[in-house]
Parts: C-alpha cells; structure tokens; sequence
C-alpha cells in the first residue's frame, strides 16, 4: 500500500475542523470549525517547494456550522444549528437567510447539522446528528432548489460524502458503524438505491472524505490517526499517517487539485493525548500524485 507524508499550515490549530472544499471560482479554501461556529477561507500557497495555507477570512456564526459550500450566484452556503442557510458575499452572518429545516422529532433530543457536500448537479446533500451522539437520532438530507428532502434515516453521526467521478455512486459514512457504504446514484434525479458495504475499518471511525480523478476513495479516520485510500473497488490503496489521533476530512485543492488538503481536531482528546499531539487541530497538505474532482458550487440560480 502507497505511503505518504503531510505537512502542517499555517492556520491555527482549531477545535473541531472539518469540511475542507476547494472553492474555483475565488481559487481559495473553505473549511469550518464546527463547535465555535467558525466559517474560515484561505489562499494556497506554494513558495520554495512548500505548500502552505494563508488564512484571508473568517465568519462567526452564533450557532454550530456542520458545512459550508459556495454557492453558483458567489453567495455561501452554510449548515448551520439545524438549518441550511444562504450568506451573501461580505455580508455578516447575522444577514444570513434560512432556506430549509428538517422538521426534527420533538423529543427534546438536542440536534446539528454535520457534513454536506454538494451533487455534481449542483443539489447539497448534508445531514444531522445529536450533540450527545445518541443512536439513530440523524438522518441525511437533500436540498434541491430550496426543497428539502429525507434520503436515509436514521442514522447516527451523518458524515462523508462524496460521488464517482461519473456521479452514479454515492459513498457515505455513518460514523458508528465502522464504514463506508455506497449507494447507487441517480444523476438526473438525485435518487438513492442499492446501498451496500464498500469499506469496513478495522480502527477508528470514517469521518469526512473525498474522491479523486480516477475514482479511489480518500476517508479521514477519527481516532485513527490517518487517511486512508481505497480503490473503487474497495481495496486498500494508500494510507495517510497523520500526528495527530482525530483527522476529520479531507478535500483536493489548489488550481490543478492535486494538493490533499486533511483538516484534524482537538475536540474529544484526553489532555494528555492534547500534550503528546501538539499540532491537533491543524490543516496538513499531501502530495499523492493523483488528481481531485473539482466541487460543484451550491445551485441557487
């Protein structure tokens, strides 16, 4: 199996980073910091042989953002407590405007929003999960042209998405269960069918992932220490060690998408672990010689 080896950024460390996506048409990325409601852009830089990421904005939301992806109209679109919400550009987030809710079970179960990722047709799919991690208590959403849709419920800790290269296969992760699966993907429509297994890990928990050119799949594992690559055939084919425990995602970035951005996370470590691992909650780069798969921007024109 492939190795490869990362370098830390420059942005500092946060608590809990995740959601790296490489935005084309302001060539920079965009993650968030999920816990402090942390909405973060930065430029990449590549200068005496070294890739680095230079921080050029941040936004503060009063309420926990799971994602946050641009939109086509240049607007962002972020998911935020329990609601998708649309930010015009340069606008404080207090402007922001609600374009769908879950209608949440009213059991008094606290909820956020967790990952999302955008179809390459340009509809958002993202999901939720309980703050205190309980069974069963998320579910995966599509939102289309402002019309929200369940696609599977329920679930747990609602995380990676990411499609083929041809979008007719939807890899996701419910965290707990030690993952991936796939679904087959209806491109013209959105619709989900067949899932089955595609990757079981042996430790830790798939977090975020991505998909490169050539259709092999990038999973961040959360107490694992590492990303690991799988072939579209589900076969292990590189693995990422990383120095900290709980790496949370990972995106292609850059004009040519060949740099890996992972994004990691202090959040949930033991002090001693947070002594022995100095740069959790960094952003790390990788070279791994393959290419991503640009992003489609949210469609909301």
């Amino acid at each position: 199996m492939l190795q490869l080896s990362v370098v830390p950024c420059a942005p500092a460390p946060g608590r809990l980073p995740e959601g790296p996506v490489w935005d084309t048409a302001r060539q920079e990325l965009l993650w968030v910091d999920i816990t402090e409601g942390l909405v973060h852009r930065a430029a990449l830089t590549r200068e005496d042989g070294r890739t680095d990421l230079v921080p050029t904005a941040a936004l503060r939301f009063d309420s926990p953002v799971g994602a946050a992806v641009p939109c086509a109209s240049g607007a962002l679109l972020a998911a935020t407590g329990t609601a998708f919400v649309r930010l015009e550009h340069g606008r404080p987030p207090a402007e922001a405007v609600v374009l769908a809710a879950p209608a949440l079970p009213d059991d008094g179960v606290p909820r956020r929003m967790n990952d999302a990722s955008v179809d390459p047709a340009g509809r958002l799919l993202g999901g939720t999960m309980a703050f205190d991690e309980r069974p069963g208590a998320g579910a995966l959403y599509r939102l289309d042209a402002g019309r929200l849709t369940p696609l599977v419920e329920p679930v747990t800790i609602s995380n990676g998405l990411g499609w083929s290269p041809d979008g007719t296969l939807l890899y996701y992760a419910d965290s707990p269960t030690r993952r991936v699966d796939v679904f087959d993907y209806d491109p013209a429509t959105g619709a989900l069918s067949g899932r089955r297994p595609f990757a079981v890990l042996d430790s830790g928990y798939p977090d975020g992932l991505t998909v490169d050119a050539e259709g092999n799949v990038w999973v961040a594992v959360w107490g694992g220490a590492e990303v690991l690559a799988f072939t579209p055939g589900g076969v292990p084919h590189a693995r990422v060690p990383l120095p900290v425990s709980h790496v949370t995602s990972c995106a292609f970035a850059g004009p040519d998408l060949d740099v890996l951005v992972i994004t990691t996370a202090t959040h949930g470590l033991p002090e001693e672990r947070r002594r022995a691992e100095p740069d959790a909650g960094r952003l790390f780069v990788c070279r791994p010689g393959v290419t991503g798969l640009p992003a489609t921007p949210y469609a909301d024109r």
